[in-house]
Parts: C-alpha cells; sequence; structure tokens
C-alpha cells in the first residue's frame, strides 16, 4: 500500500464499498455526534466523510484533531443509509469507517477561518495568503486560471501560432507607466527593466520572420492598483502575426475569447459574432469606449430640440461651439419617484442634476411631465419621444455642454439606469470591439497635439492621411476588446515604416533625432525588412475574473500584492543589506 493514500478525496463511490484503502488529507471540520467522530477529509481533489466510533482503535487519538491537521487515515469504505446520502459531491454515497490514523502535520490556532466563507480583512488574508488559497471559493478560482491559460495554449497552437518567450531583464522603454527598474552589479550604475509588455521584442520576432508569434506574457509595471488592475505584475495573452490586418487579428481572437468563455462560462450566452463599434459612436452612445453591452440603452445628441427653446440652460449653452445635448432613455423609468432618485444619483456625481421627462397616459392620449417639458412645449417634447423611440411609462434624462465633460457621467448615469430598472442583463457575457481610434488628441488649455492612443500605430490613410488631413481627422489601426463593460486589452497593426513613423512623430512635434534616440532599436531593424504586422494581448487575470465573477482582481491571483503593492507574506518590498548595495554600487539617500 502506497504510503500516504490509495484514492484521492474525490475517488471513492459505491463501487468502492467494502475495500480497504487510504487518504491523506486536510481535516475540513470535525464534528461530535455522541460517541461518533465525523471527519470531512479535504485535499485538492474533493472531500470524503470519515468516522470512527468508540470501538475503532484510533478513536481517542482522532478526538484530538483539529481543523486543518493534515491526517492520513486507513480505513473500510461503507455505503451511506439512503437518507443520508450527499448529492453535491462525488462521494456523496460512501463514508469510510477509521481504523489507523497518523497525523502528518499538525496545526496551529488558525488566524482566519477556511472552512465556509467568512469575510475577513484583506491583510489577514494576504498575509496568511497560504492558508486563504486553502477556501473552496479562492482554490477553485486558481484551478481555473490554470485551466483558462491551458486552453489558451491549446487555441492559439490550433490556429498556428507557436509560443516564444521573450527576455525579462532589458532596456527601459516609454510605454506609458513606470518601469521596474533592476540594477546591475557588472555595470555599476546601470539598470535593466522588467519589461511593460513585450512589445518591442514581439516586434522584432516578426522582423525576424517568425510569423505567428504568442506568449502567455508576464508583464511588470508599477502602477496603482485598481479593483481590475493588479500592482506589480500581470498576464496577457500576447500575441503577433505578420501579412496582417486587423481583420486578420479579429478572426484570430474571436474563437479563442468565445471558446474560453465557452468553455467556462457555466452556460452563459457567449456573443458569437463581437459587433465592431467605432470608438466616437461607443462615447456618444455608452459615455465610454468600455461599453458594457448588456445593457440594452443607447444615448443620442437631441441638440435640435433644444436649440432656441424655452429652457433657456440648454439653449444658451448650445450657442457656444462643441457644445450639444444628449438625452439618455429610460424605458419604464416613467415616474416623478424614479426621476427624483436620479436626479440624486447625478448630485452624488458632482453634477447641479439631470434634467428629465417622462411620459404617461393621460385622458386616452399620452402627456410629458417634469420641469423640462413645461419649458420646452408638446411639440418639441413630442419629437423627442418620437426620437427615441419611447412611449407611456417611458423617461429621458439630458445633460448638456462640451461632450468630454459630461460623457463619464452620462455613462455612468447610463449604467446606474439599467441596473436600477432590471433592464440590464446579468448571465451572459457580451463581447465587442471598439475601432477607430482617433490617432491624435488636442489639449483644451495649450491647443499642442498629442497621441491620443498608440503612437506605433499604423494611421488609416498612411503617409498620405498625415500630409494631407487635419490630424484631428486622423483615425489609427487601434482597436480595443471589451466585455461587459471590463477592456481586455488594446491592439494595433503596428506601424513598420520608418517614413511615416518620423512624420507621425512630427505632427505632435518631435525630430527625427527624437525618434532616432527613444526607439532606435525598433527603427533599425525596421530599415532591415519589416513585414506588416499587427497584435493584441488580451489579459488573462481579467478574463479569469470575469469567469470566476470575481469582484477584485486579487481573487484570482494565487499570490497577490495589497492596495500599496506590498507582499505581506514574503514581507515584499524588504531592505537590502549593505553588502548588496556596496556590491551594486548603489547608496540609499535617506528621505527628508
Amino acid at each position: 500500500m502506497h504510503a500516504y493514500r490509495t484514492h484521492t478525496c474525490a475517488d471513492l463511490t459505491a463501487a468502492n464499498v467494502g475495500e480497504n484503502i487510504r487518504l491523506s488529507g486536510w481535516v475540513n471540520r470535525v464534528r461530535d455526534h455522541g460517541g461518533v467522530l465525523f471527519i470531512d477529509l479535504r485535499d485538492h481533489y474533493g472531500v470524503t466523510q470519515v468516522l470512527a466510533d468508540a470501538d475503532s482503535p484510533a478513536f481517542s487519538e482522532i478526538e484530538k484533531v483539529r481543523a486543518e491537521w493534515v491526517i492520513r487515515i486507513d480505513g473500510t469504505v461503507k455505503a451511506r443509509a439512503p437518507e443520508l446520502v450527499n448529492p453535491k459531491i462525488p462521494t456523496g454515497e460512501i463514508e469510510v469507517f477509521i481504523r489507523d490514523m497518523e497525523v502528518l502535520g499538525a496545526a496551529e490556532e488558525l488566524p482566519l477561518p477556511v472552512f465556509g466563507d467568512v469575510e475577513y480583512p484583506e491583510e489577514t488574508r494576504l498575509k496568511y495568503r497560504f492558508l486563504d488559497l486553502r477556501r473552496e471559493s479562492l482554490h477553485e478560482n486558481i484551478v481555473l486560471r490554470s485551466k483558462v491559460i491551458s486552453t489558451l495554449r491549446e487555441e492559439m497552437v490550433g490556429q498556428g501560432f507557436t509560443e516564444y518567450q521573450t527576455p525579462i531583464l532589458t532596456a527601459s522603454s516609454p510605454e506609458g507607466a513606470r518601469d521596474f527598474l533592476v540594477p546591475s552589479r557588472l555595470h555599476p550604475g546601470k539598470f535593466y527593466a522588467l519589461p511593460q509588455a513585450p512589445q518591442q521584442f514581439k516586434q522584432l520576432i516578426m522582423v525576424a520572420g517568425f510569423d505567428r508569434y504568442f506568449q502567455i506574457a508576464p508583464c511588470f509595471r508599477d502602477e496603482d492598483p485598481r479593483a481590475d488592475r493588479s500592482p506589480g505584475e500581470f498576464y496577457q495573452l500576447d500575441m503577433e502575426m505578420s501579412f496582417a490586418t486587423q481583420e486578420d487579428v479579429f478572426q484570430v481572437i474571436e474563437p479563442v475569447m468565445r471558446g474560453v468563455f465557452e468553455k467556462y462560462g457555466k452556460g452563459r450566452p457567449v456573443t458569437q459574432d463581437f459587433p465592431r463599434i467605432a470608438y466616437r459612436d461607443s462615447m456618444l452612445w455608452y459615455g465610454s469606449d468600455k461599453p458594457d453591452l448588456r445593457n440594452p440603452i443607447k444615448m443620442q445628441i437631441v441638440s435640435e430640440h433644444f436649440a432656441g427653446s424655452g429652457f433657456k440652460i440648454f439653449a444658451s449653452l448650445l450657442e457656444k461651439e462643441g457644445t450639444e445635448v444628449r438625452a439618455i432613455p429610460a424605458p419604464g423609468g416613467g415616474s416623478r419617484k424614479f426621476c427624483d432618485r436620479m436626479n440624486s444619483f447625478a448630485q452624488g456625481e458632482g453634477l447641479p442634476g439631470m434634467g428629465y421627462i417622462f411620459w404617461r397616459e393621460a385622458d386616452g392620449g399620452m402627456e410629458a411631465a417634469g420641469p423640462l417639458a413645461k419649458n420646452i412645449g408638446p411639440e418639441r417634447t413630442e419629437a423627442i419621444r418620437q426620437q427615441l423611440g419611447l412611449g407611456a411609462g417611458d423617461a429621458a434624462f439630458f445633460l448638456a455642454g462640451k461632450p468630454h465633460e459630461f460623457e463619464a457621467v452620462a455613462g455612468k448615469a447610463r449604467v446606474h439606469i439599467g441596473q436600477e430598472l432590471g433592464i440590464s442583463k446579468t448571465d451572459t457575457f457580451e463581447f465587442c470591439w471598439i475601432v477607430d481610434f482617433p490617432m491624435y488628441e488636442k489639449d483644451e488649455e495649450t491647443g499642442a497635439l498629442d497621441f491620443s492612443h498608440n503612437p506605433f500605430s499604423m494611421p488609416q490613410g498612411g503617409l498620405e492621411a498625415l500630409e494631407t488631413q487635419d490630424p484631428l481627422d486622423i483615425l489609427g489601426y487601434q482597436y480595443d476588446i471589451v466585455c461587459n463593460g471590463i477592456e481586455l486589452s488594446s491592439g494595433a497593426v503596428r506601424n513598420h515604416k520608418p517614413e511615416i513613423m518620423y512624420k507621425a512623430f512630427e505632427v505632435v512635434g518631435h525630430s527625427r533625432e527624437f525618434v532616432d534616440e527613444n526607439f532606435g532599436g525598433m527603427l533599425s531593424a525596421f530599415k532591415f525588412g519589416a513585414p506588416p504586422h499587427a497584435g493584441i494581448a488580451p489579459g488573462v487575470d481579467r478574463m479569469v475574473m470575469l469567469l470566476a465573477d470575481a469582484e477584485n482582481i486579487r481573487e484570482v491571483i494565487m499570490f497577490p500584492m495589497n492596495q500599496r503593492a506590498e507582499d505581506l507574506m514574503m514581507q515584499a518590498p524588504s531592505e537590502a543589506t549593505n553588502e548588496q548595495l556596496r556590491e551594486l554600487g548603489l547608496r540609499l539617500i535617506p528621505k527628508e
């Protein structure tokens, strides 16, 4: 017999009744039923109920056992009485009568409970993460993560991609976030950087002629944490392909995402054909470039109905350049009580409130109610109702000004309305592509032009567009993939032609010398025959977060840091010794 087990804690069924077996695992919980001790024994695979009564030779030792002790038991498999069968677990038809027991690892008093889902402070959970990971829900999340990564690999290999590894110690690059720097012992005063992404390497792989690359890539960014972003490091499905258009990338990634979410999404529907939404339309309809399409509400421009109207606040605003009025339809929101609640919501977001109109049945017809309706009159309110496709019992809310000043609040209001009225779906995965991002944007205060997204993307129209079009009208071959309001990744068709790259940077005031100095390695490679190429890198952590219905990304990472980018379990970051600093040629300057 094996030293520790003949079966796992998920193996035994009614077919094993009468067998003498050996199990090892953790004591999930102990129950004393008047002289009979029941133990739920747990391992990675599942749970088996084992028991002993006073006739068991091991009874006196079993009485000493406590939660989370690691034990080995020998025993005989018995069938449970029909009324005691537990259909929720694979071993629910049987129990094991203990004949012998050995304690393999005793446990001290636990700093947090493992059995059940008791809420505990996050700092405690992260300090004792090895205990936290024993909890069923978290254990399942980490196993799910492993399965998702395995499936991603299978899907990419199945589409002809090959996995290559890129360096972890590399040079600093301007990716948009802070680098983690690593001092070099052999080159005092010089530093490596951990890669924010394998971006330049994967493009160089294309230049080297490898055609279809992918990697489950670790990325390192010294960023502040958020609920959907881990500080320090994260993983992404990094891919790049040569001789590829934007559409080629979509055709590769859509079946990969669809396959993973159908396989692990617990039967929830997944978008079959991902809609492509222009950035400009997304901001107009949803107030966000990360739209949650489970909510069917689309905002619309209704400026014409307020221009020159009796509602002076909007009418006077519309006389200024670049302003407009947008409506948020609220099907089923046609009551003063609901409109007042939404007004309070807007005030909580820092606005004076939101204008609203609601429609109700009256005298066999329909009437518009609310302060705005009185100010603009029945003809205009009826035109608004018809444009928005609303009827009795519905409402609409209005925001006005320069779009970039109110879009964020409008987007939040749209989400809030959908949730409040129960018209947003909750049991589906709704994907979309956001496309046609503007290449450039203008600073409202200085009037200076800058890149709005990714400076290394190919502009639509190429060199001719850069030379002949208004920069604010130029779009890039840039795209985001979004699911349920979560951005999973940005991607782009890369600018692989040096003359187009020089011109793209010239538009925002940078010289050829600036480009050579900052991006010389990449440009040098492009001068020796670079194929057209494109790619994307969906975030693994966020995918698993969606699939696991987790509110926080730390629930799907095995050993995450806390909000202050600290590893409480390993006590990192930690101070270096004087000897280590001398070896690296470093000296710390005390903070004042």
